[in-house]
């Protein structure tokens, strides 16, 4: 039997948000040890607070405070806490309606274990020690059996509010491409590019998807394509990925391989960004123990008729 491959896969970005004033307030709020929910035009006050009111679409402005202690209306226990979670030892997730709110906010709750938390518990807020003005100053929930606490009966009339978050968004995977896959991935170990033919369309697809997206068939005929290609479309980058060591601007292009019915994407090297167009002509360039081509230049021949490649657009 072949190998079967599986490599882990991360997909990670930062996201940058802008704040509006009521999003602004409660952050702010939560950096001040502070927290704000916003009042419907029904005299419902929703906490985390929200700009228009879910029922209505009215836009709600008006700021209320309500108390850092609350009752668990719900709960789910987590055994193995992950990478970027709250606490990093076994909690629970728990929707908490504060005192004076009508709806429920998410966070941990730290507690010893499932048998000590249950729906109705009352609950307060443990600040984090150092706090920007993010969802993480609240660090988590503690059990609590005092009186509820009282607001202050904060207006949400900052000085210095926060403007902006940077929310990092990570995705952890352990990837196991299957058999069609996996002999493109052997293929190109060997700097070789293959697909495989529907049997009842005939087109053969790179990289294989083991079975033929228009037929729905199985496919298993594996073809050899390439190794030059067409330049069916591309885009021209012009901001810097992190941790991508190329100078922008640079071009990412659709590329048809010779022999192949599906475009596949590839960088675009060798050649000046603005001289790339439809229809250039291009060969793989392969560094010292890559397993697949690190950009594709220029093959020096005459462009491809437009004729030949516009069904791969």
């Amino acid at each position: 039997m072949p190998e079967v491959l599986k490599a882990p896969l991360v997909v990670e970005f930062p996201f940058t948000r802008s704040l509006g004033p009521v999003q602004s307030a409660f952050l702010t709020g939560l950096r001040e040890r502070v927290v704000l929910g916003v009042k419907t035009g029904d005299g419902r006050t929703l906490v985390p607070p929200v700009e228009y009111d879910p029922f209505t679409a009215e836009e709600i402005r008006d700021l209320v405070e309500v108390a850092p202690t609350g009752t668990v209306t719900t709960w789910a226990w987590n055994h193995a806490p992950r990478r970027g979670q709250p606490l990093d030892t076994p909690f629970a997730w728990v929707l908490v309606r504060l005192d004076g709110a009508d709806t429920a906010l998410l966070h941990a709750l730290d507690a010893p274990g499932p048998d000590a938390v249950r729906t109705g518990m009352r609950v307060r807020i443990r600040w984090a020690g150092r706090r920007s003005g993010a969802i993480t100053d609240i660090a988590c929930f503690e059990p609590y059996d005092g009186e509820p606490a009282e607001p202050a009966g904060h207006t949400g009339a900052f000085e210095d509010r926060v403007s902006g978050i940077l929310a990092p968004a990570r995705l952890d995977y352990t990837y196991t491409p299957g058999r069609a896959q996996s002999g493109y991935l052997h293929a190109l170990a060997e700097r070789r590019t293959v697909g495989e033919r529907c049997p009842s369309c005939h087109k053969v697809y790179v990289p294989p998807r083991g079975a033929c997206p228009t037929c729905g068939v199985a496919t298993s005929e594996q073809v050899e394509v390439g190794p030059r290609g067409t330049v069916t479309t591309f885009c021209i980058v012009n901001i810097k990925a992190k941790n991508l060591d190329i100078e922008v601007p640079y071009v990412y292009a659709h590329i048809a391989l010779d022999g192949a019915d599906l475009a596949m994407h590839g960088r675009i090297g060798g050649i000046p960004y603005d001289q790339v167009r439809m229809g250039l002509r291009v060969e793989p360039v392969w560094t010292d123990g890559a397993r697949h081509p690190d950009h594709f230049r220029p093959a020096g021949e005459p462009d491809a008729d437009y004729d030949t490649y516009k069904e791969l657009l």
